[in-house]
């Protein structure tokens, strides 16, 4: 009596992985395209919670009267320049600000996005208020580099 053996043969395994292997190329283009897409999400996002963040503080400052130099946000000190966080209060003012690497001048803060391609194109930047009465400001993100 003869015994049928069950299982692949050589050639099924290799149309398999044939097939496997032209829908992994184009799958893997789509998925770095959504890492992208994150990333330019993620540079948006904080630009608007720094506007909102110098917004707020700008509120306590109003609220708090006599024209203080220093506001209490979430038990932190933040330092103002014009009403307005100064570089080294707007990171105060943030709760989290992980994944994104600053460069810091006397006037301005850039945030860029890590793991970006670019990170320099990939970025926004507060700039401090320059004078009483003036906003401070928030760049339009830049994101040919993400």
């Amino acid at each position: 009596m003869r015994k049928l053996q069950q299982g692949f043969t050589l050639i099924e395994l290799v149309v398999v992985i044939t097939i496997l292997g032209i829908l992994a190329a184009f799958a893997i283009p789509r998925f770095t395209a959504l890492d992208k897409q994150a990333r330019i999400t993620a540079i948006t996002s904080l630009g608007g919670s720094l506007r909102s963040a110098s917004a707020l503080a700008h509120a306590e400052y109003l609220a708090v009267g006599t024209n203080p130099s220093t506001i209490l946000m979430d038990g932190q000190s933040v330092t103002l320049a014009n009403g307005y966080p100064d570089v080294a209060g707007l990171p105060l003012t943030m709760q989290d600000l992980t994944g994104f690497t600053p460069t810091a001048t006397t006037t301005a803060i850039t945030y860029s996005k890590d793991g970006a391609t670019d990170p320099a194109n990939c970025a926004v930047t507060y700039t401090v208020s320059g004078a009483v009465g003036q906003p401070a400001t928030v760049s339009a993100p830049v994101t040919s580099g993400c």
